[in-house]
Formats: structure tokens, sequence, C-alpha cells
């Protein structure tokens, strides 16, 4: 079993135990999408700005490893053709219990993105990748086929780890245990304490490889922002864990 299937296994657990990045928008909060009333999140606090999203209606929109039936719903509310890609099940049967409920078609793909992303050049207007390469050892790929699938023009939004929560050990957040870059593939003892802890398989990203990779990619960088784990001892002092980018081919 390669390190992407156990991740997809965990987080199949995490969903059943209720995790919150995999508990489905209500029916309510759908129709007040429909209605104008919605934000969408990128990493855990700070909603992503209104002023980041193109014209939705019509546009082709991927949810990068979105699957949930948290943004993808939004986003056909406001009347975008939707492609969810994501590679546990069980975030994928929210997206189809949503979409059977409100009535709209998505196009739903069980795909790992560490592969090539299996669809043709210049495919979507908008990609949607929440935070989650933290779960992929080689980010670079990912900012490389993104760039190739998307229309020239076209958007990526995406949240990314700033690899600072790997430095900490317990949940108190308080003690350094570890160094960067974060990466059991290479250490066998972090494996063992992640396979522990029903962690799945994480890994740290610098600046340069979520940001730069982008560049590298060919992308042209937008805006950006910070934002906190949403809670415990770093969030509380304020500590930046996460960024959020906007980016177009």
């Amino acid at each position: 079993m390669g390190y992407t299937d156990i991740n997809a296994e965990t987080i199949d657990r995490w969903v059943e135990n209720g995790w919150e990045w995999g508990v489905p928008i209500s029916q309510e909060q759908f129709r007040a999408a429909v209605s104008g009333d919605w934000q969408m999140l990128l990493t855990p606090v700070k909603p992503v700005p209104r002023e980041w999203f193109p014209p939705l209606r019509g546009a082709k929109v991927l949810g990068l490893a979105s699957g949930g039936g948290q943004q993808m719903p939004i986003f056909a509310a406001q009347g975008a053709e939707c492609t969810v890609l994501d590679y546990s099940e069980r975030q994928l049967e929210s997206e189809r219990m949503v979409a059977a409920r409100e009535g709209y078609a998505i196009e739903i793909v069980r795909a790992d993105m560490t592969k090539p992303l299996p669809f043709p050049d210049a495919s979507f207007d908008l990609i949607f990748h929440p935070v989650s390469n933290c779960y992929i050892e080689d980010v670079q790929h990912v900012w490389d086929e993104c760039f190739r699938i998307l229309r020239p023009g076209g958007l990526l939004m995406a949240g990314l780890d700033n690899g600072f929560n790997f430095l900490f050990g317990g949940e108190d957040e308080q003690e350094i245990r570890y160094s960067l870059p974060f990466n059991p593939l290479r250490d066998p003892k972090l494996m063992e304490e992640l396979r522990q802890s029903d962690s799945g398989v994480q890994f740290s990203h610098t600046l340069e490889e979520q940001i730069r990779g982008q560049i590298r990619a060919g992308f042209r960088l937008l805006d950006l922002y910070e934002d906190t784990n949403g809670s415990g001892f770093l969030h509380e002092h304020g500590v930046p864990t996460f960024w959020a980018t906007l980016a177009q081919k």
C-alpha cells in the first residue's frame, strides 16, 4: 500500500468520526448560497475574499482534493459547472449525497493527485485547492498539472500549510519536538508516530515549494493572505500557520 492509499483510508476514518472538513453543508446553507449568502475556506479561519472569484455562472471549476460537500455545492449554487477530484471515498460520497439532495450535476472523480491528473489540457477556468498538499511529498507535480489543465487566464486558489505546525509535538503545541523538513518517508520513527496517532502520512513544505513552485510552473501570483489554526496555543498567540494564494495562468 502506497502512502497516498494510507491517507485515503485515514481520511475515510476521520470522516466517519465527524472530521470538521468532512461535514457537508446543510440544505439551509445551500439555499442561502443560491440567494447569494455564502463564503468559502481555503484555510481554517479566514474566508476567501469575494474579489478573488471570477464570474462563476457557466465557469468550469475543479475542486482539487476538495471533496466533502463543503465548497463544490456553493460553486454549483452559483451556476458553475463543477468537477471534484479526491482520493477519499467517504469525501466523494458526501459530494454525491449533496448533489442528489439539491438536484445539481457534478462530475466526481476518484484519483490520486500525485499522479497525472485525468483531464485534458486547458479544461478548467478555476481550480479550488484547499489545504491538502501536506498529504503529498512532491508539490511541484501538482502545480505543473494545475497549470496544464487550466485555460489561459484561468485561476488557481490554493490553501497551504506553511510547515510551522510540524515543529510541535503534543496537543498543547508548546514543545518543539521535530526538525524541518518533516518527511516520514525518510524517517521510519516519524512514520510510526504518525501511524500510532492515526495521522496519516503528512509532509511539511517550504515557501519555495509552495509559492515559488507555482511561479516555476508558470503562474503569476496575484494575491495571498495568512491564516491560523483556528484553535489551540498557536492560534491564541496569532501565529500564522497557513497561507492562501491566488495565481493566474
